[in-house]
């Protein structure tokens, strides 16, 4: 008997909700404001096994076998870089956004640029430190990069277990 999470935009606020079977497609209304149908979020654990939930993977801004793959294969070879090189740590990020399909915010990638042209990191973050500080490191494809300023808090979560 599962318990699945909705998230709310309108009231910023998770809520988790009972079913008495595996329902990969009932989306609920607000439990608070009554008029919006919730969207399905991914829960913080996973469950290994044959049992697939497609719906939840279409919600997801990337795709999760790239990133599993992409995170293996940066934690291979984080481990083989040479930390006085930044060329190779430029190197390493250059990779993870290729097998990712994540691109990386303006900031960044003037940082990496002067990485990949062997600049030192700490000089770099000493000039630029404000500027990265303010902006997503990451953007997603087909998005445009924003500071942080403009994001939404973090969602609140309703601790109450609802019926779906």
């Amino acid at each position: 008997m599962p318990i699945y999470e909705f998230y709310c935009q309108d009231c910023n606020t998770i809520f988790n909700f009972f079913s008495k079977s595996v329902n990969t497609t009932k989306k609920p209304k607000c439990p608070k404001c009554k008029t919006r149908t919730l969207s399905r979020q991914m829960s913080a654990f996973a469950v290994t096994g044959k049992a697939s939930e497609n719906e939840d993977m279409d919600d997801l801004p990337f795709d999760e076998g790239k990133m599993g793959k992409a995170m293996q294969m940066l934690a291979g070879e984080a481990d083989k870089i040479n930390e006085d090189d930044p060329r190779q740590a430029a190197d390493l990020m250059r990779k993870l956004t290729d097998m990712t399909g994540l691109e990386l915010g303006a900031g960044m990638q003037e940082a990496l640029k002067r990485m990949e042209a062997g600049e030192d990191p700490d000089a770099i973050e000493a000039e630029m430190g404000d500027l990265l500080e303010d902006e997503e490191p990451f953007v997603l494809p087909g998005k445009k990069a924003g500071a942080k300023s403009a994001r939404r808090p973090a969602p609140k979560r309703d601790e109450t277990l609802y019926d779906l």
